[in-house]
């Protein structure tokens, strides 16, 4: 069974690092994942922490959550699974020329020269 947190409210100069070391404090940490951007690289505010058993990871919810670390009041909570993306398809419903308003902003214009019956 996983014993995964929630950790909210964070600096954006925290590093994995920092977390690993705070939460140590509450038992023991298996892993620490850090959110970041994917293109800037730059941290999200957020991070998701695995603690070894329900003990520890009970006690770090009782001993950080509230708490300032780096002048931020930690949010920390368990963390809910991950929800599945459904893929209905089709994507746009707006595709083609119809009746779009939008048209005449791409230069037609009437008498510009287009056929009209």
């Amino acid at each position: 069974m996983e014993y995964k947190l929630y950790v909210g409210n964070l600096s954006y100069n925290v590093s994995e690092a920092d977390l690993q070391a705070l939460f140590a404090q509450a038992g023991a940490v298996k892993s620490v994942a850090l959110i970041k951007d994917k293109f800037s690289g730059q941290s999200k505010g957020f991070a998701f922490i695995e603690m070894e058993n329900q003990a520890d990871m009970q006690n770090a919810i009782t001993m950080f959550n509230g708490k300032d670390f780096q002048d931020r009041a930690l949010s920390v909570s368990v963390a809910r699974p991950r929800e599945e993306k459904r893929d209905f398809g089709g994507g746009n419903q707006r595709g083609g020329y119809g009746n779009n308003s939008n048209n005449n902003k791409r230069g037609h214009k009437a008498g510009s020269g287009r056929r009209q019956w």
